[in-house]
């Protein structure tokens, strides 16, 4: 008879969990597209979304289209044909998007752009970034800081460098960092001697670092033989590690030949082990961790049917419309304040940087 009792209560007890297990899953769907491997940053946000919907009882569908725009058209339409509740999309070109953007409308899915805002479609029902004219400010404000502006004399010789202008984050990068240089360039405390300013000139398509070794190795060698470059404003980490390849190739980086002062944005391991080194000068940190989890209780409001928490509802016109968006706070990294914000953070370990 106890036998039989035990059998009993086992069986009802695994008929809760399994409904608990039931009931999780049914929490809703989530389909989650990333723009590429090839950057830690997006690594990081793919992990930490998936971690926090499923703990959050959601299902998950994460794929990454290794910045192949069809790739990731095909991935996306894949997503809606499984029937996700929800797409949260990092667009690798947010133009491109509309048709697959109307058939999940059609279906009633909603769709978040994830730090870079989908463009020309009315069907981005919201955005989760960081400020990101903010990301700029902080970039130039760390340039002319390494400097020594404005007390220095100057001038000073300084090239430009964008982020991909198929990325509508990019141009906010680029004018952040021009309200705050473009003054100081007026005044002639700093000089472009390539003349190469606006995004139609600076701009890094597909974030490349590659291409910005190149276009380093090309400004040095047509406008720095005979004049010492003084800072380098980069946009992104990845870009930062090719131009400072670049100036270490023509011997900057020496004790008789300093290296000039090269910003960076997304505190990448490479490019925090190289302000630690005492070559790239800062970076910007983002916590995606937090700007997951943003995304995550915006998700929650939508699918319970409430308005989700949004702080801006004027900045991020997509072309068709305003997309309402919640705007995550940046910080600026250098020697000075590394362990505090990364280590301290709790978003890398010591080993992990040193």
């Amino acid at each position: 008879m106890k036998s039989i009792k035990l059998a009993l209560l086992t069986f009802v007890l695994s008929l809760f969990v399994f409904a608990g297990l039931v009931s999780a899953q049914d929490k809703g769907y989530v389909g989650i597209a990333m723009p590429t491997k090839s950057s830690a940053r997006w690594i990081s946000d793919g992990n930490s979304m998936v971690k926090f919907f499923e703990e959050a009882g959601y299902k998950t569908d994460l794929q990454y289209a290794e910045d192949d725009i069809p790739n990731q058209l095909a991935q996306i339409e894949n997503m809606i044909t499984k029937g996700v509740n929800v797409l949260i999309i990092a667009a690798i070109d947010g133009t491109t998007l509309s048709d697959a953007l109307q058939q999940a409308a059609d279906q009633g899915i909603k769709v978040i752009a994830y730090d870079r805002l989908i463009r020309d479609s009315a069907n981005v029902d919201y955005y989760t970034t960081f400020d990101n004219f903010q990301v700029g400010v902080l970039q130039a404000s760390s340039l002319i800081q390494g400097l020594g502006l404005p007390d220095a004399a100057g001038p000073f010789n300084i090239e430009l460098f964008g982020g991909s202008p198929d990325d509508n984050n990019a141009f906010f990068f680029y004018d952040g960092a021009m309200s705050v240089l473009q003054p100081l360039i007026d005044e002639g405390k700093l000089v472009v001697q390539s003349g190469q300013m606006g995004m139609d000139k600076v701009g890094t398509l597909r974030w490349d670092g590659a291409v910005a070794q190149a276009r380093m190795d090309n400004l040095l060698s047509a406008f720095y033989t005979d004049k010492r470059i003084d800072g380098v404003l980069s946009p992104y980490d990845g870009l930062s590690i090719g131009i400072l390849s670049s100036l270490k190739g023509v011997g900057y980086g020496s004790a008789d030949q300093p290296m000039p002062i090269v910003t960076g944005q997304d505190a990448e391991v490479p490019s925090v082990k190289s302000i630690l080194a005492g070559e790239q000068y800062s970076t910007v940190f983002k916590d995606t961790r937090e700007l997951a989890k943003v995304t995550v209780n915006m998700v929650n409001d939508i699918l319970a049917g409430n308005e989700p928490e949004i702080n801006d509802t004027t900045t991020y016109d997509n072309g068709v419309k305003v997309v309402p968006s919640y705007l995550l706070v940046p910080h600026s990294v250098d020697i000075s304040n590394w362990e505090e914000m990364l280590v301290g953070s709790g978003y890398y370990t010591l080993d992990q940087v040193k």
